[in-house]
């Protein structure tokens, strides 16, 4: 095995396993996520919330990588309508999970848990649209066509 290969082998490994820690913290989030929390299940709310802070950066970071380094080349990306509303999707992801995460910082109430339960649940929708987008990805939907 050459280094490229396993470059690119390694970078795929860490954007899917931070895909599926992003994935896993959220559904946890949002089990945790109670109007009154106590102590105990508001630290562990906030630690969940800095795990998936913490794999969206990685996944964003792996995913940039591969797009300019480790991937199929940035004009395989870049002219695939699909790959854009991968980005679209997932930044509209990443800019709602700054509602509940200054929200844990600032002030928790019971209507602010309603809500932040919503903006988890539509996070979710969201991050689990992108694994069928990048599985038509990888069969070459969404790709200009070839002349003949």
């Amino acid at each position: 095995m050459t280094s490229e290969l396993l470059g690119r082998a390694g970078f795929a490994y860490l954007h899917e396993i931070s895909f599926m820690v992003c994935f896993a913290a959220l559904v946890l989030e949002r089990k945790l996520l109670r109007p009154n929390p106590d102590r105990a299940s508001a630290t562990q709310l906030i630690i969940t919330d800095v795990v998936y802070g913490i794999a969206a950066l990685t996944l964003l970071g792996s995913g940039v990588l591969r797009v300019l380094h480790f991937g199929q080349g940035a004009g395989f990306y870049m002219a695939n309508p699909l790959f854009w509303w991968k980005v679209g999707i997932y930044l509209g992801a990443g800019s709602l999970s700054l509602y509940p995460t200054i929200t844990y910082i600032l002030s928790f109430s019971a209507a602010a848990a309603q809500r932040i339960g919503w903006v988890i649940n539509i996070e979710l929708l969201a991050f689990a649209c992108l694994p069928f987008m990048a599985s038509l990805m990888a069969r070459g939907v969404g790709l200009p066509a070839l002349p003949a």
